[in-house]
């Protein structure tokens, strides 16, 4: 099969996919009360469905399968695990936004994605002894699915954004491949665009006002996504490159998402708040308190994100290990002065601590 129609078809059929089973969803969620009911820190007004998740997750699941399958012709144990990894995740989540969970308990059933994602893919020394890669690729995929879980907060935020950081992870493999590593590369190019089609099928129900959320188990399987491409195109490009510099690069794709929950946490944490309290107090409320439009935050967010994936993907295209540092040290120094004028714009804290998931 030419490998430009196998992309573009893995694009196209997975936004159909789920454009097609949204609707179903949406009217079986009313059918079992599977909603999201208003409360002080949530920006929506009326009871919305939460089966979003599922509905991205069973069309990413399902092509992803079926075009490795039928392309790639090949499953092996990194696959399995790579999928079991976000079933399990998946199946938190739903249960977090049935009957609510226990942070401890939901970091668990995170842990235990985790794990099984790093032993089937055989990353325990991917960045020097175990016990220095476990710590460090626990903490990058437990704070990304929370980050992202926190994020989820306003209508298609991280749905489109999301979209355009997996479009962006699709690049990298493509710029990644060479003989050697054209399997990995194509693999990589497929789940990333799997995953971004579905997503996009996704947000025409998501973007405001939304007919439906993600829930937590969207939020989490998309966090679990990212953290996982970041991590396996990240071992893409230093293989590409021969240099372990070039795992700054999903570092520095996925910058939002980490300078959102950096932001949250430092200012809740000097308010002296719990970090699980919740409240209208994250990037994505500032941003929609000036513009006084979610469709504007919408836009605004996938517009940065837009920047920083071309930014990205010019950095590995001219292979420059000085200027990527530079480059990612500036963007950490812009996130902060971002973050100072957020902070200046008042949002809402509310009294009672948040006791579950949904939109934070």
């Amino acid at each position: 099969m030419n490998i430009i129609y196998m992309f573009l078809s893995v694009l196209v059929l997975s936004f159909l996919a789920v454009y097609s089973l949204t609707p179903i969803l949406i009217k079986y969620a009313y059918k079992v009360n599977f909603l999201d009911n208003p409360e002080a820190r949530k920006v929506h007004k009326t009871a919305t469905p939460l089966l979003g998740g599922v509905a991205v997750f069973m069309g990413f699941f399902i092509l992803t399968i079926y075009t490795i399958i039928t392309n790639l012709h090949t499953f092996n144990l990194p696959i399995l695990g790579y999928l079991l990894g976000a079933l399990i995740i998946i199946i938190v989540g739903i249960i977090d936004d049935k009957y609510g969970m226990e942070p401890l308990l939901k970091i668990i059933g995170q842990a235990i994605s985790c794990l099984i994602f790093i032993l089937f893919n055989d990353l325990t020394n991917l960045l020097g002894p175990f016990y220095i890669t476990l710590p460090l690729i626990f903490l990058w995929m437990v704070g990304l699915m929370n980050a992202l879980n926190f994020l989820d907060n306003m209508d298609g935020i991280i749905t489109g954004m999301s979209g355009i950081l997996a479009l962006g992870f699709y690049a990298i493999s493509f710029i990644s491949k060479t003989e050697a590593i054209v399997v990995q590369a194509n693999l990589i190019g497929l789940i990333s665009l799997a995953f971004a089609g579905s997503v996009f099928g996704f947000l025409p129900y998501n973007f405001n006002p939304a007919k439906i959320f993600l829930g937590d188990a969207g939020s989490m399987f998309i966090g679990y996504f990212l953290s996982t491409m970041g991590i396996l195109a990240g071992r893409l490009a230093v293989m590409r490159m021969g240099n372990n510099f070039y795992y700054l690069l999903p570092v520095l794709l996925l910058s939002y998402a980490i300078f959102d929950i950096t932001l949250v946490s430092f200012i809740r944490k000097r308010d002296g708040r719990k970090l699980s309290q919740g409240g209208k107090d994250h990037s994505t409320h500032r941003i929609g308190n000036a513009m006084k439009s979610p469709k504007v935050t919408a836009i605004i967010v996938y517009l940065i994100n837009i920047i920083i994936v071309l930014v990205t993907i010019l950095l590995f295209k001219m292979q420059s290990i000085p200027l990527l540092i530079l480059t990612t040290a500036l963007f950490a120094f812009l996130f902060l002065f971002f973050g100072r004028k957020l902070d200046e714009i008042p949002v809402i804290i509310p009294e009672t601590p948040s006791q579950n998931g949904g939109q934070n």
